[in-house]
């Protein structure tokens, strides 16, 4: 780490401890060559994560996004805002844990369901009608009758 003061590239690490809630480290350090002490900060960095949209374009993951679509499917059913939130966070964190830089708004669509038809049937079928752009109602009548034979 080069010395703000003198430039020289040799400093030597004097204290380091945790802040941000152990997001990131400062490091007190001290030149080798004029003695000064000064403060870097250490933290990981985050490459925004990218959604391909059906159409091809690109735009960065936004789990507003998911909350948004979650609450107008929810919406007059009895279900928390709590477990929206932890639906969110779960899709959120499966996202970030896939490794991967670009996903596709499908793969991110098809979790929402997955986890909505576990909290409430309804707004299952309300986000599902939207995501799958139903056309009639006999897709509609299609995906009624897969949840009834998965009871």
């Amino acid at each position: 780490m080069k010395c703000p003061f003198c430039l020289t590239d040799d400093s030597k690490v004097v204290d380091s401890r945790p802040t941000d809630e152990g997001t990131v480290i400062r490091r007190r350090r001290e030149c080798s060559q004029c003695t000064k002490r000064f403060t870097t900060y250490e933290k990981i960095e985050n490459l925004p994560m990218m959604v391909i949209k059906k159409d091809g374009r690109r735009e960065a993951f936004n789990s507003s996004k998911i909350m948004s679509g979650l609450l107008r499917a929810c919406e007059k059913r009895p279900v928390s805002v709590r477990v929206l939130e932890t639906m969110v966070q779960d899709i959120e964190k499966q996202v970030y844990n896939s490794l991967e830089q670009e996903v596709t708004s499908q793969y991110i669509g098809e979790m929402v369901m997955e986890k909505l038809r576990n909290v409430d049937e309804v707004a299952y079928v309300r986000f599902a009608s939207v995501y799958r752009q139903f056309k009639d109602i006999n897709t509609f009548l299609d995906e009624l009758n897969k949840l009834l034979k998965e009871k």
